[in-house]
């Protein structure tokens, strides 16, 4: 997170821009508030990934967007292609991306990483009951929240797609470490178990620190995911979700297990452990750093930041935001994220919580506003999924 700066817009869409959270190659994302106060992460789309035909297709998918719910899915909440800078506005998620999470602290423990499978299954449940897609699912794309992981970029891995379809055919779209392969293959008729297999990829990632496939370029991975005599490397994986997660990571998309039997298998292997589901989500959830909201702006001597300000850590990224870009414009934001397959720096050992909590930094919330948000926050964790 950063203040914004001199050619950043002020408003967007109606909501006031605080500061940024990130970028990539669809463009910027900003923390916005609404004139009530509500708080949202607005991605302002560059305009040359929007022609007029992509525009409004654009606007047909949003609208299938706005029936994707759930207590796992950060929300849909505007959205116009037609602006200047056209934008798109979620649901803020003041929490770490797995990403971020697995390198700084090492991989989650077995009963953790179950219980994030679980939660995500469902999730990915009610978006496919939507008859959506996610077609990006990796760990940039999931923010651990106090009351549970949230998928994010519904919008962006649509808008990505339709993008390659229309000025870049045969572009493979998507993030090649977490990709299936028959979306490697540059297959656009995508169907349920491309998301099976990306959410396989993901747990293996938060389990092991490392990948299915890795390699020195995206190429180079998308043709290992694609051979028949490459398997996924399992290494470190504990064995109580190896037979789930290599039939997750199936050559064929009809051999992955469907989302309701990821779910089930993951409950059994909590339950192998001694615990409920409720249980093993209440351990995941104590993981998750306590982030208090940044500070927003109150006067132009301090750079739009009070004083003591010292950052922020949780991000909200859109498909490219955590992935190096490179000088070639005509790519798709996926090539450049690829560039630094098999570079990901080396996670650390795990470690336990502080017992104190994490230091809080930023503005703290009003008395009331803490409460509601301290009873939310009880009630998700306390629920099943």
């Amino acid at each position: 997170m950063e203040p914004l700066r001199d050619d950043d817009p002020l408003t967007i869409g109606g909501y006031t821009l605080v500061c940024r959270l990130g970028a990539g190659g669809m463009g910027q994302v900003y923390l916005g508030e609404s004139p009530a106060g509500q708080q949202v992460a607005v991605k302002v789309i560059k305009p040359s990934v929007l022609d007029e035909d992509s525009r409004a297709r654009f606007l047909l998918e949003v609208d299938s967007l706005k029936t994707v719910y759930g207590p796992f899915i950060a929300s849909f909440v505007a959205a116009d292609a037609q602006a200047d800078r056209p934008w798109l506005a979620v649901e803020f998620v003041a929490g770490p991306d797995l990403l971020a999470f697995v390198t700084e602290h090492g991989p989650l423990p077995l009963v953790e990483t179950a219980s994030l499978g679980a939660l995500l299954a469902e999730g990915l449940g009610i978006v496919h009951e939507a008859g959506l897609l996610h077609r990006d699912l990796k760990p940039q794309n999931i923010l651990l929240a106090p009351h549970g992981p949230k998928v994010i970029d519904f919008g962006l891995a649509v808008l990505a797609e339709r993008r390659s379809i229309l000025t870049a055919t045969g572009v493979v779209v998507g993030s090649v470490l977490c990709m299936p392969p028959e979306q490697a293959r540059g297959e656009h008729q995508l169907d349920r178990p491309a998301d099976v297999y990306a959410l396989g990829a993901v747990l293996l990632h938060a389990a092991t620190g490392h990948y299915p496939y890795t390699g020195p370029s995206w190429q180079a991975v998308a043709l290992k995911i694609e051979d028949p005599g490459t398997p996924p490397d399992l290494s470190g994986l504990p064995p109580q979700l190896e037979p789930l997660i290599s039939a997750m990571l199936a050559l064929d998309p009809a051999a992955r297990p469907a989302l309701a039997q990821v779910t089930a298998e993951l409950v059994q292997v909590m339950a192998g452990q001694g615990l409920t589901a409720a249980q093993a989500k209440r351990r995941l959830t104590d993981l998750t750093p306590v982030a208090a909201l940044p500070e927003l702006p109150v006067s132009p001597e301090t750079g739009g930041f009070s004083e003591g300000w010292t950052g922020y850590t949780p991000t909200v990224v859109d498909v490219a935001a955590r992935e190096e870009e490179t000088p070639r414009a005509e790519e798709a934001p996926e090539e450049r994220g690829n560039s630094r397959v098999g570079g990901e720096p080396a996670p650390a050992g795990p470690k336990e919580p502080e017992e104190s909590g994490p230091a809080r930094s930023g503005v703290q919330l009003s008395a009331p506003l803490r409460i509601a948000e301290a009873l939310r926050g009880e009630y998700a964790r306390d629920a099943r999924f």
